[in-house]
C-alpha cells in the first residue's frame, strides 16, 4: 500500500479509529511528518490536536545511543541496563537532562507560539507519525503520554515495518497500522511525495480548531479532494479545495516549477489565508506524467491556460478569485490575469515569482498585484523590480529582509502569509 501524501495517508489512517471517537480521545502528531497525519487523523474524530514532544537522552561519549528520553513537564524515561553499559552517572544525567529541556522549551515555544498543551489526564492518547522504521521514537512517545496521565494510549501510523510490530505491542494498549510491507527498508519509500514537513506547515496546522464540529462557523470544510477538468475533459487535475462558511473570496494556488499542491510553503500559507476566512485551492498544473517533462514545466503558455480553464471551473462559487502564484507559478498568474476576454482575478500575490517570463503580457493586467520578494534573492528581486515598472495597475513590491527564495529562515513565511492575507481581504472588499 503507498499513500499519495501525508494528507492521504492521514485520511485513511483516520477512517480505522472512527472507533476512538466517543473516547475522549486527544490526537498527539510527532514533528514533524506525524503533525500533517494527525491533522486529518483529530479532524475526523473531532478531537483537539496537539504535538507530543520527545527528545532522546544520549550517552555523553556516544551520543546517538539514547539511554532514555524526556518529554515535557520533567517526563523522563531512561533504561538503566543501557545507563550502566555507558557508564552514564546521575551526574551526566542531569547535565544532558538540562540541555534537552532547553531544546524541549525551544520545540513547545516554536510549535504552540505560547498555548500550553492539552492535557492528558484521563483522556486516550492516540500518537500518530507518519511511519515507523525502529519505533524507538513512537516508544518513547507513548511512554511520556501515559506518563502525562494518559488513561489509554493508541499509537496510530499508516506504515510500519514488521519488524517493529511485535515490539510496539506491549508498549500500547492498542496499536493500528495500514500497512506492515515485507519488504519494508524505509518510510519514504511508501509515499509517493515525502517531502519534507516544514515548521510553518506544523504551527499553522496545530493552530486549527479541530474539536469544532461541522457546519459551524469556527470549522473550516477541506482540504476537500476535487478533480478539475480541463483541455477538453480529457486532463484531470487533482486539488485540495477548502471553503470556510461564508468565505468572501477563493485564493487559487499556482505552484512553482518542481513543486505541486502538496508544497508545504503553499499549504502553510493557505492555513493563514483560511483562518481569515478565505477560501483556497490547492492544485497541480499539471498532470504527474507531464510533471517530469521540463518543457512543460516551463511552458507558462500551458500552465496559464489551464490555470484559466480551473478559474472559469471555480465561478460556480460565486464569489471573487484571487490567484497565487510561486516561482514559475507566478508568471502564469500574471499571464491569466492578462487574458482578454475573460473576467480577471480580484488580486494577485507574486512570492519570489519570475513575472520576467510573462513580461510580455504584464501591461494587460489589471488585477491589483503585490510581488513579495526574498531579500537575499538578488538575482530575482531584480527581476521583480523590472516587471513592477512594467505594470500598469494597481501594484507594491514587498522586500522581505533576510530571506532566501523558498524564505525558509524563521518568520519569513510567516511574514508573506500576513501580507498576501492582507492584499487579498482589503482588495476583495473592494470589489464586493
Amino acid at each position: 500500500m503507498r499513500f499519495d501524501d501525508r494528507v492521504d495517508a492521514g485520511r485513511r489512517l483516520a477512517e480505522r479509529l472512527e472507533h476512538l471517537r466517543g473516547d475522549d480521545p486527544v490526537v498527539l502528531g510527532l514533528p514533524r511528518g506525524g503533525v500533517p497525519v494527525a491533522y486529518q487523523v483529530a479532524r475526523a474524530l473531532r478531537a483537539p490536536l496537539d504535538v507530543i514532544l520527545v527528545r532522546k537522552l544520549g550517552v555523553p561519549s556516544h551520543r546517538e545511543l539514547g539511554f532514555g528520553a524526556l518529554g515535557e513537564g520533567g517526563v523522563r524515561v531512561v533504561r538503566d541496563d543501557i545507563m550502566r553499559l555507558g557508564r552514564v552517572d546521575e551526574d551526566d544525567l542531569a547535565e544532558v537532562q538540562r540541555a534537552e529541556e532547553h531544546h524541549l522549551r525551544e520545540q513547545a515555544d516554536r510549535f504552540r507560539g505560547g498555548r500550553p498543551r492539552v492535557p492528558l489526564e484521563g483522556r486516550t492518547a492516540v500518537v500518530v507519525d507518519d511511519g515507523i522504521a525502529t519505533g524507538s521514537t513512537a516508544v518513547a512517545a507513548c511512554r511520556v503520554a501515559r506518563a502525562q496521565g494518559a488513561r489509554r494510549v493508541v499509537l496510530a501510523v499508516p506504515v510500519t515495518s514488521p519488524d517493529a510490530v511485535e515490539s510496539l505491542r506491549g508498549e500500547v494498549d492498542e496499536l493500528v497500522y495500514l500497512s506492515a510491507p515485507s519488504g519494508f527498508s524505509a518510510v519514504g519509500e511508501w509515499y509517493r511525495d515525502f517531502s519534507q514537513t516544514e515548521d510553518e506547515e506544523v504551527v499553522a496546522l496545530l493552530r486549527h480548531d479541530t474539536s469544532a464540529p461541522p457546519h459551524t462557523g469556527a470549522h473550516i470544510h477541506g482540504p476537500a479532494p476535487v478533480k478539475l477538468p480541463v483541455d477538453d475533459r480529457t486532463v484531470t487535475l487533482d486539488g485540495d479545495l477548502t471553503m470556510p462558511p461564508g468565505a468572501p473570496a477563493v485564493v487559487l494556488f499556482a505552484h512553482g516549477s518542481g513543486s505541486s499542491r502538496h508544497s508545504p510553503r503553499n499549504r502553510a500559507v493557505a492555513g493563514v489565508l483560511n483562518r481569515a476566512g478565505l477560501g483556497t485551492l490547492l492544485f497541480d498544473l499539471l498532470t504527474e506524467e507531464e510533471a517530469a517533462d521540463r518543457e512543460k514545466v516551463f511552458d507558462i503558455g500551458l500552465l496559464s491556460g489551464r490555470l484559466g480553464q480551473v478559474t472559469e471551473w471555480m465561478r460556480r462559487e460565486s464569489v471573487p478569485l484571487c490567484y497565487f502564484g510561486a516561482s514559475t507559478g507566478a508568471a502564469a498568474a500574471l499571464w491569466a490575469a492578462a487574458e482578454e476576454g475573460r473576467e480577471g482575478p480580484a488580486a494577485v500575490v507574486s512570492r519570489g515569482g519570475r513575472p520576467d517570463l510573462a513580461m510580455d503580457r504584464l501591461e494587460a493586467v489589471r488585477a491589483p498585484t503585490l510581488f513579495l520578494v526574498g531579500g537575499l534573492d538578488e538575482t530575482v528581486l531584480d527581476l521583480n523590480r523590472r516587471a513592477a515598472a512594467r505594470l500598469r495597475c494597481e501594484n507594491r513590491l514587498v522586500v522581505v529582509e533576510g530571506a532566501t527564495h523558498l524564505f525558509e529562515e524563521p518568520g519569513a513565511l510567516d511574514t508573506v502569509a500576513e501580507l498576501a492575507c492582507e492584499w487579498f481581504t482589503d482588495h476583495v472588499a473592494t470589489t464586493s
